[in-house]
């Protein structure tokens, strides 16, 4: 785990690792299925939290694409895109979860 990792996370996985452990191996399994490369994941995975509102998903998800070299301005407009679908206060709200990680 990363200087990162929410607390909250580090708790569950001490308290509930094998729980961890099969989500873990779910998600490989569909990294691994044809169809997406890593970065697709990364922009796709963003937009699901983005649609849903999970500002902790979404900070993490961001996080990952900049590791993978995602450039920010894309991560940027994956927020912006959620005004037409969302409303501009749910769009406001993810694009400063993506800024903040993107400087912060």
């Amino acid at each position: 785990m990363s200087e990162n990792t929410p607390s909250s996370y580090q708790l569950f996985s001490e308290r509930y690792p094998d729980v961890l452990a099969g989500y873990e191996h779910v998600n490989r399994a569909l990294r691994a299925a044809p169809g997406l490369d890593d970065k697709e994941i990364a922009l796709t995975k963003l937009a699901i939290s983005v649609g849903a509102g999970l500002e902790g998903a979404i900070a993490s998800h961001t996080r990952k694409a900049l590791e993978l070299g995602i450039e920010p301005s894309k991560l940027e407009h994956v927020a912006l895109m959620a005004l037409p679908t969302r409303g501009l206060p749910h769009m406001m709200m993810c694009w400063k979860a993506v800024r903040k990680q993107i400087e912060p």
